[in-house]
């Protein structure tokens, strides 16, 4: 009777030591953690970027970029975001730095809240709440200021649905 319950011990104590170890290789937060599972979208807009740049725009220059959405199925709930450029080169290499015309990143707003930064013509939106949204994308430049043609913003906007 003394072996099931050694062989219990060590298990639990292996196994636990194992999920530990899972967790923490994993990048899994052990505490202060969010149990607000329907919020499947991590807010920005707190996040300092650099300063208050992002409300101001920048002349694109000529030629002006144009911008593109196209939203791809990648599951229930996500969805691949091709974000087709002309006259544009995103460039990660030179983000905060000076402004360069033609160059820069895209930000990415659902339902008007800053979920990310585009340094290419692909983005991954994962696990999406369920409903109608609005997914904006707008072109900036390493500055993190938007570009604008004649002070109109370089943006694009595209619905997003998740049943």
């Amino acid at each position: 009777m003394a072996k099931p319950f050694a062989f219990l011990g060590i298990g639990l104590f292996f196994g636990t030591g194992l999920g530990f170890l899972i967790a923490a290789t994993s990048g899994a937060q052990l505490e202060g953690h969010d149990h607000d599972h329907g919020a499947a979208v991590h807010d920005h807009s707190a996040h300092d970027h650099g300063g208050s740049t992002h409300a101001t725009l920048t002349e694109a220059g000529t030629p002006a970029p144009m911008l593109d959405l196209t939203l791809h199925a990648d599951g229930a709930q996500s969805r691949n975001l091709h974000i087709g450029v002309e006259n544009f080169t995103f460039d990660p290499e030179g983000v905060n730095g000076p402004h360069m015309p033609g160059h820069g990143h895209a930000h990415l707003y659902l339902n008007g809240i800053k979920i990310a930064r585009a340094y290419g013509p692909w983005m991954q939106l994962d696990a999406l709440p369920v409903g109608s949204h609005e997914l904006r994308v707008t072109l900036n430049a390493n500055d993190h200021t938007q570009l604008a043609v004649g002070g109109v913003p370089i943006e694009a906007t595209i619905a997003v649905v998740i049943e």
